[in-house]
């Protein structure tokens, strides 16, 4: 029996190497592939089971609400589509289009936009939730599945395909994407040493700036359709990279991992005008002064998070210097775990 009020939870993601060849119709063409972490920061869903025929989605963390009588399908324009687009798709599939009265709550941890994938970590902890709460069996790669084809068909979002995938999967991860939607995950099994060395020397820094990555993601899409040469070149470049980080972690090599962040970071910026900014540039700038080893914007470009690698023992030092830009710097731990979900009642 479904049941009457269920919790779940996605985590969020630190994008490596390989960024933007998850997109189509890159990834169509040429296959592509990514090296991501899934970090301690969260998306988050409450489902809650209602009595006065009435639906109620409520985005906490925007102060975004809807209310109206459970109808099927509900409107999918602003506010609220990712909600409405997994409500409707579940109404649609899994309870014989019959509406069904319910409160949805979403919250994250870090605001869309951010460069960390919580728009479609929030998907992939909405098919979780609605999942549990209908007793419905899917493995992670099935809700990661579902989560992208809400997300890129049913509401025509512009995207790839890593961030659904790291939010259900977890862990460190390299991720080939090939056509007809096509998805391998493929766990990296560093040393835990590394991945403790490599999590102590991480400081992510928000700019402060929220951006759109939909209108980056639709240039580069343009370019590569164009078969711009170099944006297609910075492509194949930013791919390899993934391979290389890889190999440089497996190895022990942070280094040489910061390195492919720097030269993954110059190819990225080829590939779309708004990429980065000059303010972008200028805290990337300076914290290379200051002595990180590696660095870039974590998602689509264009604001949201940057990470950087730097001695732990000149990390605080790092923060402090980033803060005067007008953003905030934190740490981030690496997680293994992907979605879950739990009963309440």
């Amino acid at each position: 029996m479904p049941h009457d009020l269920v919790r779940a939870r996605a985590p969020l993601r630190l994008g490596f190497g390989g960024g933007s060849t998850d997109v189509s119709p890159y990834c169509d063409e040429h296959g592509g592939v990514v090296l991501n972490a899934a970090i301690d920061l969260f998306a988050h869903v409450s489902l809650e089971r209602r009595t006065d025929g009435q639906v109620r989605l409520v985005a906490a963390d925007r102060e975004h609400f809807w209310n109206g009588a459970a109808t099927s399908p509900l409107p999918t324009d602003e506010p609220l589509r990712l909600l409405k687009g997994v409500y409707n798709r579940f109404v649609a599939e899994h309870a014989g289009g019959q509406a069904i009265p319910l409160t949805l709550t979403t919250y994250a941890d870090c605001p869309p936009g951010s460069g960390l994938g919580t728009s479609s970590a929030l998907v992939v902890a909405m098919v979780e939730a609605f999942r549990r709460f209908l007793d419905i069996s899917m493995t992670p790669h099935a809700v990661a599945a579902l989560a992208y084809d809400i997300e890129r068909v049913d509401l025509g979002l512009a995207g790839g395909h890593q961030d659904q995938y790291a939010a259900a999967y977890g862990g460190l991860n390299v991720m080939h994407f090939h056509d007809q939607n096509r998805v391998e995950v493929e766990p990296v099994a560093v040393d835990t040493t590394v991945m403790n060395e490599l999590e102590a020397s991480l400081v992510l820094y928000f700019t402060g700036v929220s951006r759109e990555s939909a209108s980056i993601i639709e240039e580069q899409t343009a370019n590569m359709r164009a078969q711009a040469p170099a944006s297609l070149q910075a492509l194949h470049d930013i791919k390899a990279s993934a391979y290389a980080m890889r190999e440089a972690l497996l190895a022990g090599d942070l280094a040489r991992f910061g390195d492919l962040l720097d030269s993954g970071w110059a190819s990225k910026k080829l590939t779309a005008t708004k990429m980065s900014s000059a303010q972008i540039d200028e805290v990337y700038a300076r914290a290379k002064a200051f002595g990180a080893f590696g660095g870039k914007v974590s998602g689509a470009g264009g604001g949201g998070f940057m990470m950087f690698l730097i001695d732990p023992t000149k990390r605080d030092g790092l923060k402090r210097l980033l803060s005067n830009f007008g953003g905030a710097a934190q740490s981030a731990r690496f997680i293994n775990t992907g979605v879950e979900s739990w009963v309440v009642r």
